[in-house]
């Protein structure tokens, strides 16, 4: 089975992305909604026991939290030291059991594949892309988003141009659906291609 890493900058499109490759039966491993589930499970008293007041009702409140986190620059460092390891045991059961249930391909997708250093659990990765200009509208068009949070969002984030460097596919997402639907397209039947001569 082939894992394939997908991932790319806020508001290139890679949600979108994602679903296109589950429409083709692809099984698709969402890390951030791993994260949802663990902000209402296994996460909850870890992270009340590292940020006091980030919980409430038996969930994190992610809104305190990013508070706590505002104040606190190393929060963010302690906060992925609890959330990773959770994550990753969740994405490895969900892999397994695509692999039991005989997928030839999984993907695995990971908003911050390279800058958390799970490239090494992939066997390609596909990078989501756009203009920087289509990016800027798309992430300033969203409900609460101000220019300074999508600055402080993107300083976190690896520069995108060195992410397709890295990558071995790419998935331009500014020129319309249908056009990054087609490498999608491309993408598995090349990935399809390797299975078979892996089988």
């Amino acid at each position: 089975m082939i894992r394939l890493g997908l991932t790319g900058s806020i508001g290139m499109g890679k949600s979108t992305t994602s679903a296109m490759f589950a429409e083709h039966g692809i099984p698709v491993v969402d890390a951030d909604a791993i994260v949802h589930a663990l902000y209402r499970g296994a996460a909850v008293a870890p992270i009340e026991q590292a940020f006091p007041g980030s919980t409430k009702d038996g969930m994190v409140d992610r809104a305190a939290l990013s508070l706590l986190l505002a104040r606190d620059e190393s929060g963010f460092k302690r906060l992925e030291s609890i959330v990773h390891p959770l994550v990753k045991a969740e994405q490895e059961r969900l892999v397994d059991e695509a692999r039991h249930n005989g997928a030839p391909i999984i993907v695995l997708d990971i908003p911050l594949l390279f800058e958390n250093g799970s490239e090494g659990r992939v066997d390609k990765v596909a990078v989501v892309s756009c203009d920087a200009d289509i990016q800027r509208q798309r992430v300033l068009a969203r409900p609460g988003m101000t220019e300074a949070k999508f600055e402080m969002i993107l300083a976190r984030q690896m520069p995108d141009v060195e992410k397709r460097r890295r990558a071995d596919f790419i998935i331009d997402t500014g020129k319309g659906l249908d056009h990054a639907r087609s490498q999608v397209e491309a993408i598995i039947a090349a990935l399809n291609e390797e299975a078979r001569g892996h089988a």
